[in-house]
């Protein structure tokens, strides 16, 4: 029987590793709710090459967290991000694929490729009714050629990344997710439609699908953009979903799948509202907020565990041009609206935690103080041991921090 991802989802990731029991608690206080999701454990290979560790780790992490708590229902560990030039370092340990082909999109497919997908679409020009959707889609062959300018290359290119996968791991074995969000723009609702058609057609049974949706998805903080325009995308892209699964013969249990989204508390409501007006599933990805509760929790201890927390930002304001390059594109940051490591230095525990936990409410939250210190892990490797072990002596109270932040902060906005 093949693998088959349950409706609800979420990815949780944590950069260090030691979180994991404290992150599944949080599903089964979600359980206790009526809300049933299963957790899928990620970390990508760029995180993996920034703090030096290897894929094993995420499904060691995974498999202990689930042996400590007894969890009974299924857990997936995410190979996130991949490509072929990295996918054989998670073959061992993961058994759910993002198939990252972001760098072959906006690049046109060969000709005969290019006329192939002209000719198996023209059926559809003309106006398009799909349920759900209050205007017909308006399709010329201007915008199927579009769309397989942007998107067929990369998706052919993601059916290599999955047929390799297949060929060593075996047919119907592993979950496959198709990542197109990392694009320049924003895909339409009539271009998600002849996206899945291409998935559909290569073969890849994509069970979710992570498209770049309208507005900014900041690391670790809110969604800046148009809620209602997103509302309004968001129905669609559900809609064009349902249509394609009949209409290209694609998993009946296909999603969507939310990169980034830890935080983006304005689009919560909408998400949840949607998914049950619709009846659909959702993948739910929380990057890196675990790392930042880490830090929330030392900062709380005050004492040692504090002057770790403000050695690292110390670390972080003055690396924060190389730390900040790799995530250009999804940061904000405000160089001039940073406090400097020597205010921080007079810091309490409280006053630290409050700038940096994301309560919008609190006048002492900064958003640029938050994501400078969330893309800036790369410092704990400044640290030694010294991180660890203070993660270690003051387990308790970042676990309640972790904890608290995906079940309160995330799971009951979305799902309850």
């Amino acid at each position: 029987m093949s693998k088959t991802i349950e409706k609800y989802s979420f990815g949780i990731g944590d950069r260090f590793a030691r979180q994991g029991k404290a992150q599944l608690e949080a599903l089964v206080k979600a359980k206790s709710l009526g809300v049933n999701l299963v957790p899928v454990w990620n970390k990508s290979y760029r995180e993996h090459t920034i703090v030096h560790t290897h894929p094993d780790t995420v499904r060691t992490e995974a498999d202990a967290a689930v042996k400590a708590i007894g969890w009974k229902d299924s857990y997936y560990v995410d190979a996130d991000h991949i490509n072929m030039k990295n996918v054989d370092l998670f073959l061992a340990s993961s058994n759910f694929y993002t198939l990252d082909v972001a760098d072959f999109s906006g690049k046109p497919a060969d000709d005969a490729s290019m006329k192939a997908f002209m000719k198996a679409h023209q059926k559809f020009i003309g106006k398009l009714s799909i349920p759900g959707i209050d205007e017909p889609l308006e399709i010329t062959e201007a915008i199927i050629d579009s769309s397989a300018r942007k998107y067929l290359l990369a998706i052919q290119e993601a059916g290599k990344i999955y047929r390799y996968i297949e060929e060593k791991k075996g047919k119907g074995n592993f979950i496959t997710e198709v990542s197109i969000d990392e694009t320049d723009l924003p895909q339409i609702p009539v271009e998600m439609l002849f996206i899945l058609s291409a998935i559909a057609r290569e073969g890849i049974p994509a069970q979710t699908i992570a498209p770049k949706f309208t507005g900014r998805f900041n690391k670790g903080c809110d969604y800046v953009g148009d809620v209602k325009q997103f509302e309004k995308e968001f129905n669609a892209d559900l809609c064009v979903i349902a249509f394609a699964v009949k209409e290209f013969g694609l998993p009946a249990n296909l999603k969507l799948s939310i990169h980034s989204g830890s935080d983006k508390f304005s689009i919560y409501g909408p998400i949840g509202k949607a998914i049950r007006k619709h009846d659909a599933g959702l993948h739910l990805k929380t990057a890196g907020t675990t790392w930042l509760e880490e830090l929330i929790g030392l900062a709380c201890a005050e004492g040692h565990g504090l002057a770790i927390a403000k050695q690292i930002y110390r670390n972080a304001y003055g690396r924060r041009e190389e730390l900040c390059a790799p995530y250009a594109a999804i940061i904000d940051i405000d160089p001039g609206k940073l406090p400097s490591p020597d205010a921080v230095d007079t810091w309490d525990g409280r006053k630290y935690a409050e700038t940096l936990r994301h309560v919008q409410s609190n006048p002492a939250y900064n958003l640029h103080f938050r994501q400078l210190l969330h893309v800036g892990y790369k410092v704990v490797a400044d640290l030694d041991e010294r991180y660890y072990q203070a993660v270690e002596d003051n387990e308790q109270v970042i676990a309640r921090n972790v904890c608290e932040n995906l079940l309160e902060r995330h799971i009951k906005r979305v799902f309850v």
